[in-house]
């Protein structure tokens, strides 16, 4: 058998230490690739919470208005929302003039389709009604106030369908 001489082992002893850094390199770049990924990662979860966040305040500030009386004499209009409950106003939503986009006439001797259960007792009107849809538009941004949220903003449409008089119909709406 023949055994190794010292000169052979002499050419090796920097080989290991060589693929040793190389590996240490390789095994270095991938962990600070990972860490560039997941930091980007929660960047795009955090911009989606405070989209959904600003879309929520829309939707609160729709149903503020939808439950007023918008009808009665349409103006543009802000309302502010504290979409966490903690005191803190955290969006202005900012409405448009809502708009009467279309309108169908519907005969008095009807009973209101939005009453089809509550009888004919319901739908005693003396003129005409109209189902109107009115458009309404709503630009969220967040306050400024230095958070995290500064610079987020979202618009909204929301269609809404609302039963109007002959009088008020034509007081508001003229499609």
């Amino acid at each position: 058998m023949r055994t190794p001489s010292i000169h052979a082992a002499g050419r090796q002893r920097g080989a290991t230490l060589v693929v040793g850094l190389i590996l240490l390199t390789l095994i270095t770049v991938m962990v600070v690739g990972a860490f560039s990924v997941s930091s980007t990662n929660v960047q795009s979860v955090g911009n989606m919470q405070l989209r959904d966040e600003a879309v929520a305040a829309a939707n609160r500030g729709i149903e503020l208005v939808m439950s007023s009386t918008f009808t009665a004499a349409p103006a543009a209009q802000t309302i502010d929302v504290d979409i966490d409950n903690d005191g803190a106003m955290d969006f202005h939503v900012d409405f448009e003039q809502p708009t009467c986009i279309s309108a169908e006439r519907m005969p008095s001797a009807g009973v209101p389709a939005s009453s089809i259960f509550l009888g004919s007792s319901f739908g005693s009107s003396t003129g005409d009604t109209y189902l109107t849809v009115w458009d309404l538009k709503a630009d969220v941004s967040a306050f400024d106030d230095g958070t995290v949220a500064q610079g987020t903003s979202v618009r909204v449409h929301q269609g809404v369908r609302v039963r109007l008089t002959e009088v008020e119909y034509n007081a508001v709406c003229s499609v």
